[in-house]
Formats: structure tokens, sequence, C-alpha cells
């Protein structure tokens, strides 16, 4: 939907617009609407009014509460304003201010049924409260709020801790804490486990517990917390969003995708949720390639409309410069793409010195060993967490990048929304995800010949450009493990094996390892997840094989492990089989280090063809089936064979360390080469 320009429109027509907007959940749009009327009547108090009652449908209920009493103040005798102004102060934990109000207004004639039940509601928050003990002043609660909207989240903290020690019983005082934990990404959960247990009826700390419990890997806890939430507020986007992030992880895709889309009715121009929504449809089976590009599209609209693109740059515009290259990720740490980036950077920095430069923009909070041998090879790094979208492209532009790489895709710790601005003239999208990002902005992504045909780049908003060989190539795991014996010769049966996230083992993959499983008597399917730690997990992934005909003591379920521990369960895996449509990175390259071939099923979607690209590099084209049919006769083949599998396995280590796929020096030298022909055509496009 198109949005005229605020300082275009009549006032009236300002306000019908924004009225609407509201209405159909696009707070954003109507929100800009609404202050750009209160420039010109800021006594206005209606546009006061929907303001507030907007900040409170965005979780944000302390926002809202001076636009409400501006409200109120400018006609008090206007009931709903009043009521509006009551349930607020009683949402944000000061039902002591809620009386005093309410008692006013009654003393002025207000006697609606509305108002007796909302009295009512005020007396049980207030003997609540007061059962637990006083309240943070306001003078003082005002100074939080102005360090939050300040951003400074440390200082927050500190004023926050002081508060909750001076008032332990304090809702608010609590309240702010996890607040400012949560904007540092550090543990918030004891702060909001007692802010829960203090204002329980305010469902914004029900919803950051749940995203707070989830990051932990508690997903049980996780969707208990959301959807008491949702309890007490039902269109709370927010926890809609959290929640579906919850379900996700537990493998419960068709619901998770329910909460997103319920998330993005509520509130139209919900960026992440329609982010998450597009991460989520790529682990589900025979989604139609027109849906995913539309949706993908729908995210590029909305990033576009809440961007200012910069249209002009001041980089020198000479072909063959030392090329200032950005790189955008939350992963630049023990995760696969800092696995997949860290040799390769390694690389570009020895041999392309003085031809290459990189600068990181790393968005997350927590660096670690890997973090800081990536680090050494930037000339500059910059912390961007709580940097807004305008901030950090401010500071791209700044740094003069000329080719802005984007790492993550619409995975977590993205930043996609920001390149929308355009802050560098060439912006391409590598290495973290598998599919379009529906940015306008996003000029390239990066494949190569085995992962993206071209019959798949009308799917896809970027335009394609190709590596010669492989767009991937792994950094060897710390300290080699040795590569063990076929366990097969030693136990008497096949050990097949999948330690690639659990939300890729969809109906149809269960579907068809049970067809393996059922074809190679006696064998067994190892699985190793994060979300394996969870007994509901594992019940549910017990349950699934049963119903098609897979017994428990053929399977062999484990949670998770340090790297170091989960690099040695390769040890007791034959055959390593790859899920589709989302199908292994880090875990194939892993496998294939650790001397165990991988059986994948090559689909047509970029997504579904990264099995393909690393096992076609390193000279396993035996191990890639074009349909199901040959994906159960490629493993029970193999699986047959136990000499030729143990011959294969003892020599396997070696054969892919020399293959493209793990020789960063080689990767090195294609990746310039792309870099610099990228910088070059658009230098050609200036001149035209």
């Amino acid at each position: 939907m198109t949005i005229v320009p605020p300082q275009k429109l009549s006032l009236e027509t300002a306000w019908q617009q924004a009225v609407a907007h509201h209405q159909a959940g696009r707070l954003h749009q109507a929100e800009q609407l609404y202050r750009a009327i209160l420039q010109t009547q800021p006594g206005n108090p209606d546009v006061n009014h929907n303001l507030g009652v907007l900040a409170g449908q965005a979780g944000q209920h302390a926002a809202g509460l001076p636009y409400l009493k501006a409200a109120m103040a400018i006609n008090p005798a206007h009931e709903q304003y009043v009521l509006s102004y009551v349930d607020a102060l009683l949402i944000a934990g000061q039902p002591d201010d809620a009386l005093n109000i309410l008692k006013e207004a009654i003393q002025r004639g207000l006697a609606s049924t509305a108002t007796k039940t909302l009295q009512q509601r005020v007396d049980a928050a207030i003997r609540k409260q007061r059962a637990h003990g006083g309240n943070v002043p306001p003078s003082e609660m005002n100074v939080l709020a102005s360090l939050f909207h300040g951003g400074q989240y440390t200082e927050l903290e500190i004023q926050a801790r002081i508060l909750s020690e001076r008032y332990p019983n304090s809702g608010n005082a609590w309240k702010a804490l996890s607040t400012a934990l949560l904007m540092q990404s550090k543990n918030a959960i004891p702060s909001l486990q007692k802010t829960v247990e203090l204002l329980p009826y305010d469902a914004e700390p029900h919803c950051n517990l749940g995203k707070a419990l989830r990051d932990l890997g508690q997903l049980n806890e996780a969707v208990a917390s959301c959807r008491r939430a949702l309890s007490i507020n039902p269109d709370f986007a927010e926890a809609h969003c959290n929640l579906g992030n919850a379900l996700q992880d537990l493998g419960q895709l068709d619901d998770a995708v329910a909460s997103f889309r319920r998330a993005l009715e509520i509130k139209p121009d919900y960026i992440q949720a329609q982010s998450n929504l597009l991460l989520i449809l790529n682990y589900q089976s025979d989604q139609p390639a027109s849906m995913l590009l539309n949706e993908a599209r729908r995210f590029g609209e909305l990033t576009t409309g809440q961007a200012r693109p910069y249209a002009d740059w001041n980089n020198v515009k000479e072909s063959g410069k030392c090329l200032r290259v950005g790189l955008v990720s939350g992963d630049l740490r023990n995760h696969p793409v800092g696995y997949f980036l860290e040799g390769v950077l390694s690389a570009m920095t020895s041999c392309a010195h003085g031809r290459l430069e990189f600068i990181a923009y790393h968005n997350h909070p927590q660096p670690d060993t890997l973090t800081d041998r990536i680090k050494s090879c930037c000339v500059a790094w910059r912390d961007t967490l709580g940097l807004s979208d305008e901030g950090l492209a401010r500071q791209i532009r700044d740094d003069s990048i000329d080719i802005l790489l984007d790492l993550s895709g619409h995975t977590a710790h993205n930043r996609l929304p920001m390149f929308a601005w355009k802050p560098a003239p060439v912006q391409a999208s590598w290495l973290g995800y598998f599919a379009t990002t529906g940015v306008a902005a996003m000029d390239y992504l990066i494949a190569d010949p085995w992962t993206l045909p071209p019959s798949e780049e009308s799917c896809f908003t970027e335009e394609i450009w190709r590596m010669p060989e492989t767009r991937l190539c792994f950094t060897p795991p710390d300290g080699h493990e040795k590569v063990g014996p076929l366990p097969a010769l030693g136990n008497g049966f096949v050990t097949f094996g999948c330690f690639n996230n659990l939300m890729k083992m969809n109906d149809a993959v269960v579907a068809l390892w049970a067809r393996i499983l059922a074809s190679v008597p006696a064998s067994c399917l190892f699985l190793k997840a994060n979300q394996l730690n969870e007994e509901s997990v594992r019940t549910r992934t017990i349950e699934r094989f049963s119903a098609r005909g897979i017994t428990v003591d053929r399977l062999l379920l484990e949670g998770h492990t340090p790297r170091s521990h989960y690099l040695t369960a390769y040890h007791r895996i034959d055959i390593a089989l790859d899920p589709f449509p989302f199908t292994g990175g880090t875990t194939t390259a892993e496998s294939l280090w650790m001397g165990v071939p991988v059986l994948t099923l090559a689909g047509e979607r970029f997504i579904s063809r990264q099995g393909v690209g690393l096992l076609m590099n390193a000279g396993l084209s035996d191990w890639v089936a074009n349909d199901a049919d040959e994906y159960v006769s490629r493993a029970v083949f193999h699986a047959s064979d136990l000499r030729h599998l143990a011959t294969l396995r003892s020599g396997l280590h070696e054969q892919v360390l020399r293959s493209s796929i793990f020789d960063a020096s080689r990767f090195a030298l294609h990746f310039e080469a792309a870099l610099r022909e990228m910088w070059s055509k658009w230098c050609e496009q200036q001149e035209e």
C-alpha cells in the first residue's frame, strides 16, 4: 500500500487515513500519521488517545501513558479517554495512580458498567501490590523511561537494579531491570520471573520471558509463557511471533507458521514476523516457488517502506583500487557462518593484502575465540547491537564501504532491513542463507554452478552471481579428530545418522528415512540435535517413527554436546542422511571431514541443493539422488557393501581436504575475482 507523505495531506484526510491504518493493524503507518497531525495540533485529544492506545497494542504500555494522560487532561469528561488511561496505568503496574484517576472520574459522574468493572480490577491490583510492598515513585520511574528511550541500556540496568533493591516488591522496577538486560542480550530470566510474579496481568513480561526461555533452549516453558501473554492480550503481535519461534524449535512447523501469520494479521508491517515466516517456510516441503517469492517481495516492500535509500555515494570510482568490503552478520563467532568464513577471510587477508580490506559489522553481544580470530582479519570492527537501521546505514556510508555483504539472510540476528537503505554502492547476500532475501536494494546473491540452476533464477529478486566451483569453503575444525573405523564392521549392523537441526526433519523426511530403515534389516538411525534435550521432543520423535513402523529400539537420540565431543559422535555413523528440502551445509562438511559420506536428495530450489554442491565438489556424485526412490535405493546399495564403505571412509578425509570445499586459498582467489568484477561493473555503469 502506497502511503502519501503526511505533509501533503489535509488534517482531516490524514486523520481518516491514520484511523484506517490503525483499524487494519498497520501500526507503523498509523503512528506516522498521528505524529504528523500532532505537530500541527498538539492538543488534539483523539490523536493523543489513539497514539496511546497504539503503543499499548504494540506492548509498549509505559510509552503510551503520556499520550493517554494528555487526551484525558484535554477532555476529562470523555469516558473512553479515562478508561483507556486507567487501564494502561493498571497494566503498567501503577494501580495507585489508576485508582486516583478513577476516583476523580467517578466524582465527576462517570458510573458506567465498564467503569465499575475496571474499578474492581484496580482494587484487586492494589491489594496484591500492597501485600507485596510499596511502589517506585513516578519521578524515579521517569528517569528509567528516559534512559530507555535514549538507548542507555547499561545505565538503565544500573539504575533499575538499584530501584529493585530499594523497592524489592515493585513490579515496575523489576520490569525495567529485565528490559535493560534483554536489550543487552543478557540473561534476564530471574528478573522476568520476578516481574511476572508481581505484574501477573501485564502481557509484556510474560512475552519477554518466553523469548528468554527459548534462547536458553527451554522450549516448552517458552511456549507456556507466550501463551500466558496471549491469554492476557490475544492481539499482542510480539507474543504471537515469540510463540512461533518456540514452536518452530520444537518442530511444530504448521503451528509456528500460523503464529507468524497471526502476528502479521494484527500488525501487517511487522518486519521481524515476516522475516521469521520466510525462514520457516524453507523448512517445509512442497512450498510453491511463486508463494515463496511473493512472501519475500512482501518483506522487501516492508523494508523499503521504512527506509530512505541513499542514491549516491562518495566512493572513489576506480575499478582497480583497494576495495573496502563490509561484512554484516550476527554470526561472526562459533556458528556455521563463522566456520565457513574464518579460513576464507584469513586466506583473502593474506593473498589479497592491499587489494581488499574488510570491515565487520557484528550484531551479537557475546564474542568468543572465533570472533577474536575473525576480528584479527579486519581493519575495523563495529558492534552494531542496539544501533538503528538508519544509524547503522549512516555508519557504513561514513566508512566508505564499496561492497557490503549480508551473511545472514533471514536467520537470527540479521540486519536485512538496513540493506534497504542502500548504504553501499554494491550489496550482495552470501553464505548464511539459501533463498532470496526479497530486498530490492540487494544487488546480487552469490551461488555456484551446482546449487542454483538457471531455471530457478526467476525465483530471486537479486541478480545471481556464480562462483566457478563452490559458494562454500569450510574451515577445518580445531584439533583434527581422527577418522574412526567403520562402525558397522564391529556392530554387525549399519547406522544411519543425521546431526542437522531437527526442524529440517519434516514429515516427508521421516517417511523416507523410515523406508530406508525398513529396507536395511537391523539398521538404526542416530539423530543428534539440540532440541533432543527436551523430553517432549524425544517422545514426539519416537512417535513419528513409530507411526511408520519403526520401533524405538532402532533409534538413538542425543542432545547437545560441545563441538569437540560432537565431532567424535561421527565415529558411530556409517552413512549420513541429508534432510530435505532444507539440506545440510555445516553438518555435511563436518561429516565428510570425519570420513562419513552423506546421501543427499537433489531438489530444484537453491536451499535443497546445498548437499549437491558440496558432494559434487568433493567428488561424490554417486551419493546424490534425483528422487525419493533413488534416495532409498542408493542408501540400500551403499549399506550393502561394507567393504567399499570402509575403504571410502579411510580415504575420504584426505580426498575432501584436497577439494575446493576445504581449499581456502583457491576459494579466496575466486572470491576476490568475483568482488572485483562486481565493483568494475558498477564503475562502468557510473560512466554510462
